[in-house]
Order: C-alpha cells, then structure tokens, then sequence
C-alpha cells in the first residue's frame, strides 16, 4: 500500500503541474486509505504536501507572468483569513461523535470522508467539462473587484480549513468566467492562491497536531518532483484531454470513497 502512495504523491504533483488543481483532492484519501491516517491528520497533512507543491508551480508561473497578482490579493485575503480561523479554532473544538441517527454513530472521520466523496463527485464535474470552450484570450483588469470575489473566498477557505482540499477545481472556474482570466493564467493564479491557503491553514495546526515531519517531508518531496515534471510538459501535451481523463478518474474515486464510508 505504501508503494501506491508514493506513487500517488507523485500523481498528486503531475496534475497540479499540468491542470493547476485536481490533484490535491486525492491527498486526504491517500493519507487514509493507502497510509492508514485518521481523517483529520490527513487533512493537516495535506494542507503542507498541498501548499508545499502548489508553491513551487506558482513561482514558476509568476516567473512566466502567468499569476495575475491582484486577484490573489483579493481573493486570497478572504480565504486566507477563513482558512486559517477555520483550522486554528474550529476544528478543534469539533467532537469525535456528533451525533447519532437510528442508532448509527456520525463521527467527525466519518463526515471528513463522506464530504470528501461528495466534493471529488463535484470536482470531476468540474474537471470533465470543456472549461475552454468560453475562455477569455485576454484578461479583463475591470472584472477583478475585491467585494466580487468576498463570497467565494470564504467559501474557499471554509472548504480548504475543514478538508485539506486546495479547492483548485472550484477556484479555475472562477478565475475564468467570473474575472475572465486566460487559461494558463488562471491555473497559475490558482497555484498560488491555493499555496497560500494550504501553508496558512496548516500554521493553524501547528501546536493542536503531533506531525511526523520525517515522513510529511518525504511525501512533499515526491509530491513536488512531479509538479516539476508536470509543468515541463505541460506544453507538450494536451491538459485539456488529461483534465477529463483525470476527471473520470477522480468521479470512480469519490464514487468508491462514499460506498466505504456508507457501507462498512
């Protein structure tokens, strides 16, 4: 199983280099299922692998002028603040078991994994659809309003804070039809806002979550080699085409993901 890990750690990087999300909504089942983490270390182990390689692939972008800055401020503000709030003092005080229904136990796990199912189901809708079909060629400077995009960076935060998730599939299409960033352009935004969030996030952990930094920068390590790679070829190859194969992929994920939870 650990093998498979690693090898999903590299996977993780690959489609963040290639697409500018998608794979960060792997990170949290990886650590549960093929590392045996409880769901809410996974979460914080992500928040780090997650930011961690998003870093790396948005400076490489800033390099290229592919990070429109002042969408990051805007929209970052917001969800760097809710993220960070979110991690810091409400999950902790989250119980194990919240609540019991016809004598079924609701435990805090649990919900994590279930509410994982149901967001990957969400992002390979996101992920299989043709985002380029409507893009904008060219950015539109007026589009980008800080009140316009209040809403959706808390949203942002809230989802990244409780799940670990970079909220990648959400942010792209945001950044495209709402602000109307180019493509390339607003996987690079992506990247970096999502590098914000998660290492904020995970500054919030910090003192509430025994880490195992030996095995955490083992895992982050793999994870950026691949966005590495990932962004090397992304010239060469249609991410267009990967983006939906990958989408399929992650619908069969969250599929199986809520089956286990639902029926165990």
């Amino acid at each position: 199983m650990e093998i498979l890990g690693y090898l999903a750690a590299a996977l993780i990087g690959i489609s963040l280099g290639l697409i500018g999300g998608g794979g960060s909504i792997l990170t949290v089942p990886v650590m549960v299922y093929l590392f045996g983490l409880n769901p809410l270390l996974a979460t914080s182990y992500s928040l780090f692998i997650v930011g961690s390689t998003s870093l790396i692939g948005a400076v490489n972008n800033y390099r290229n002028g592919l990070v429109n800055t002042k969408a990051v401020f805007f929209f970052g503000s917001a969800s760097i603040v809710t993220v960070f709030i979110t991690r810091k003092f409400i999950v902790p005080v989250i119980p194990e078991n919240i609540a019991v229904i016809n004598g079924f136990t609701i435990t805090w796990s649990f919900l994590t994994m279930a509410l994982f199912g149901i967001l990957m189901l969400l992002a390979s809708v996101s992920m299989i659809r043709d985002s380029k079909s409507s893009a904008p060629e060219k950015e539109c400077p007026e589009c980008i309003k800080f009140f316009k995009l209040l809403g959706y960076g808390i949203t942002i935060g809230v989802v990244t804070g409780l799940l670990g998730a970079g909220g990648g599939f959400l942010l792209i299409p945001v950044l495209i039809y709402l602000i109307k960033l180019p493509v390339k352009k607003a996987i690079g935004t992506s990247l970096m806002i999502i590098a914000l969030n998660s290492l904020i996030g995970f500054t919030g952990d910090l003192g509430h979550i025994l880490i195992d930094w030996t095995f955490l920068l083992k895992i982050t390590m793999i994870a950026i080699t691949g966005i590495i790679i990932g962004g090397s070829i992304n010239n060469k190859v249609s991410s267009d085409k990967l983006k939906k194969g990958f989408g399929w992929f992650v619908l069969v994920m969250g599929i199986y993901i809520i089956l286990k939870e639902v029926i165990r």
